[in-house]
């Protein structure tokens, strides 16, 4: 049997793997994986996603190497230079194809495209998978052929012709002969990172990480989210996104413990589990998205009148935002929790999204930006479909006049403010409720900043500049 290269991207695990395991089926197997920080920091990515993910490479090359599977690691710096590595290696070591999940963002796309074509042109072979989502980009369209630009239809075609094919696992592959092929070491890093990354310790990587996460929120949390989900200072989601956007859990292997736990139902049944299905199905629908309309994926908004949105040029604003000191508390403490973990609330996230691109009227590309940075789930066609929906620029946008009111979100998913007095500590000596809006006086003699916006005169600037729209 000819010997199968394995390219390893977005998808650092080897069970149910769609690549590993067709390649495996053809013979044996020499896994690589190509580190390119300079297009990564070009993405955007930050020092959490990038320890995060060496740190996945590493339980991933332990994992394969109980298979005999040896793992190549080499610098590739950028995209463009995949093609010609692979190529070599192929060469080198005489392999008869490549095998790759594919992943649906512009460059990755563009990038694939060239990979395929120099291994057509070299006379080898080249598969790609579509691992990551139930459905192909494209298999999915409205009733005129189009791709959908709105979920909850897109959600609805996806249940409607989900199957069990589309469900199944892939297991792991056996264990192959020993090659004479030695397993590679991580290489140096060529770039300076911005910031530390966070504890390891916080996010530990690699595949039974992410299974024992999975198996703990369906044991414990699964049957509350939908009740629990937007509260902070509750432990109520998943924290599986990480996870999810390395691929060191599948969503198959989600979807399928779901049904494990739902009398194999994944659209009713248990109203939790059935909500996270959702969310699971909001992350494909991204990615559809990304693929359908590349425009996104090119910092333009999905929608096109909103080009024209005229945004603030508020450096000094941009900065409290950012660091958490922008005197409306839940805000605060929200991007704090980011900086500080790496990781933030989904219902942190589109109030703290919406601030800055309604209350302060900044471009939300700069927000998009700033999470990347930070993210350790750090993933474009989600952090790009969250932010476009906050700003009202994109797909399912929230419709431009509604505008979060961050003081009403703190009463009602922090009503005991236990989430603002962990991350704006300056105000834990406060009676609860005076923590949601602190008295002037208070955040005189506490050193806490006045709102570097009041709420109403934010929300009528951006109706305004909204409605200019026209």
């Amino acid at each position: 049997m000819a010997l199968q290269l394995v390219w390893f991207r977005s998808d650092l695990r080897i069970h149910d793997n769609r690549a590993l395991a067709a390649a495996a089926a053809r013979g044996p197997v020499i896994a690589v994986f190509l580190h390119s920080p300079a297009q990564w920091q070009a993405h955007g990515h930050g020092a959490n996603q990038i320890d995060f993910l060496r740190r996945g490479v590493e339980a991933l090359r332990e994992a394969l190497h109980g298979l005999n599977i040896p793992l190549l690691q080499r610098l590739v710096p950028r995209f463009n230079d995949a093609p010609r590595a692979l190529a070599a290696i192929a060469e080198e070591y005489d392999a008869a194809a490549l095998h790759f999940n594919c992943e649906y963002a512009l460059n990755e796309q563009r990038r694939d495209a060239a990979v395929q074509t120099a291994f057509n042109d070299a006379g080898r072979a080249c598969h790609g998978y579509h691992d990551a989502v139930a459905f192909a980009p494209g298999e999915l369209l409205t009733g005129k052929g189009d791709y959908y630009g709105v979920f909850t239809p897109f959600a609805k075609a996806w249940h409607r012709h989900i199957s069990a094919e589309r469900l199944a696992l892939d297991d792991a592959p056996a264990a192959q002969a020993p090659l004479d092929v030695p397993a590679e070491a991580q290489p140096a890093l060529d770039i300076p990172l911005e910031d530390e990354p966070v504890d390891g310790r916080q996010w530990p990587a690699g595949e039974d990480a992410a299974a024992d996460h999975l198996a703990r929120f369906l044991r414990f949390r699964g049957r509350h989210y939908q009740s629990q989900r937007d509260f902070p200072g509750v432990r109520g989601t998943s924290a599986l996104s990480p996870y999810l956007a390395l691929g060191m859990v599948s969503w198959r292997q989600c979807m399928n413990a779901v049904m494990s736990e739902n009398d194999g139902r994944l659209a009713e049944g248990d109203a939790g589990l059935a909500a996270w299905v959702n969310e699971l199905i909001w992350r494909e629908f991204y990615r559809h998205v990304a693929a359908g309309f590349p425009r996104v994926c090119r910092r333009q908004p999905f929608k096109a009148s909103t080009r024209a949105l005229e945004w603030r040029n508020d450096d000094a604003g941009f900065a409290a935002w950012c660091e958490g000191r922008t005197g409306y508390p839940l805000v605060d403490a929200a991007m704090r929790q980011l900086v500080a973990t790496g990781w933030m609330h989904n219902r942190l996230r589109m109030v703290t999204a919406m601030f800055l691109a309604k209350h302060l009227l900044i471009d939300w590309r700069r927000g998009e930006a700033f999470f990347m940075r930070h993210l350790i789930d750090g993933e474009f066609c989600a952090n790009n479909g969250g932010w476009q929906w906050a700003a009202s620029t994109g797909t399912d946008a929230v419709p431009y006049f509604r505008i979060f009111n961050p003081t009403t979100q703190s009463t009602r998913f922090d009503p005991d403010t236990e989430f603002i007095a962990r991350w704006v500590p300056e105000l834990a000596s406060l009676a609860p409720r005076a923590r949601h809006d602190p008295p002037a006086a208070e955040r005189a003699r506490l050193k806490y900043p006045a709102p570097v916006v009041e709420h109403k005169a934010a929300r009528k600037r951006a109706l305004e500049a909204f409605k200019a729209l026209g």
